[in-house]
């Protein structure tokens, strides 16, 4: 299991690990650095997997994509390169590649269908993203058709849960826009022993746990997190805080969201079935299969149902000045439904189980 402490990874790990399996093999990045061609081969000849599940990648929202597209592009592609081939060459039974469903036009027809790929441009704020994906997903047709080989893909729609990522600077929406609200959560409340755990846990930009409050506070409106009443108020009146909480975009572009649990069943159900089954359902030259709930809502709708989740009694405000990307990306998984899967978490029961998980995180 490549990435085996990312966000899908680990939740592949805990499925496979409630069902029995103990003979996972999973190595760190500083055990084994999958952009290093040389190290990925001894691997796999010392190792010699039977099955192979390639969920390692290099990931972030719109703010990481737009200020590292060479990372993103460069270790993405290397990743996909280095454990394909060497899963062809050690005659790796099957791999099961992970993408993501940027990987269609930005002006594509929803919601978007398996076929939809290459049709036209992609979204600029994570092109570079994406194409490392779309590659991924041609190198394992392309082995497969010249090899012989079972390698399939996967495209997830937005994912979330458990182990997901809360640093403000790379994380994706829904972690983001949590641990915000949890944040002016705290604010409201003058919970600074919150504050301070949170910070200590995951700092933020210069201020960790043992910062000032005047620092903290500082740095926190710098993330959007902002205190609107003139005087601090303290919580002795059953009184609140006025804390405000602005997020990137206007709050109307639509994203569909699935649970990481969900995304985890699906992985292990595609990787599953029997060959005449996957062959029958997919082509040679269209091999991926969506994975998603085919809902999706807004931004903003999503940030109202986490305040409820949270408990913040703040507003939320947008910065329109910062990109929205896509307005819309709701997918079409009707291929995986045929096949006799669907999600079964939806989103509230989602972020309420995450967001338990994140405040018990140690």
């Amino acid at each position: 299991i490549a990435g085996h402490r990312g966000l899908v990874g680990s939740a592949i790990v805990r499925q496979l690990e409630s069902r029995g399996f103990t003979n996972l093999i999973m190595r760190t990045h500083k055990e084994l650095d999958l952009t290093n061609q040389a190290q990925v081969q001894n691997f796999f000849q010392q190792e010699k997997p039977d099955y192979v599940i390639l969920a390692a990648a290099k990931v972030g929202g719109i703010h990481a994509n737009n200020t590292y597209p060479a990372d993103f592009i460069y270790q993405n592609m290397m990743i996909e390169a280095n454990v394909i081939n060497s899963a062809y060459e050690n005659k790796v039974k099957r791999l099961l590649f992970l993408g993501s469903t940027c990987i269609y036009p930005k002006a594509v027809e929803q919601p978007m269908r398996e076929d939809a790929l290459l049709t036209d441009v992609l979204e600029p704020t994570n092109e570079p993203y994406a194409l490392a994906k779309i590659a991924g997903i041609k190198l394992c047709e392309s082995y497969n058709r010249q090899h012989g080989t079972d390698f399939r893909s996967i495209m997830p729609t937005n994912l979330y849960g458990e182990g997901d990522n809360f640093n403000l600077e790379s994380s994706h929406v829904i972690p983001a826009v949590m641990r915000k609200i949890h944040l002016a959560k705290c604010l409201e409340h003058n919970d600074w022993q919150a504050i301070r755990d949170d910070l200590a846990k995951n700092p933020i930009k210069d201020i960790t746990g043992k910062s000032s409050n005047d620092q903290i506070i500082k740095t926190l409106a710098q993330q959007g997190i902002r205190l609107t009443n003139d005087s601090r108020l303290t919580t002795q009146n059953s009184q609140l805080n006025e804390v405000e909480v602005e997020l990137w975009g206007s709050g109307k572009p639509r994203r569909e969201f699935l649970h990481v649990f969900d995304m985890a069943q699906a992985s292990l159900f595609v990787l599953e079935l029997d060959e005449h089954t996957y062959k029958v359902n997919t082509k040679p030259m269209l091999s991926h299969i969506n994975v998603g709930t085919s809902m999706d809502v807004t931004i903003q709708e999503m940030a109202e149902a986490m305040k409820q989740v949270v408990g913040f009694k703040g507003n939320l405000a947008f910065d329109t000045t910062k990109p929205d990307g896509a307005l819309r990306k709701l997918i079409d998984v009707s291929r995986l439904k045929s096949m006799g899967w669907n999600y079964a978490i939806d989103l509230t029961e989602g972020l309420n189980k995450t967001y338990i998980w994140y405040k018990n995180d140690k």
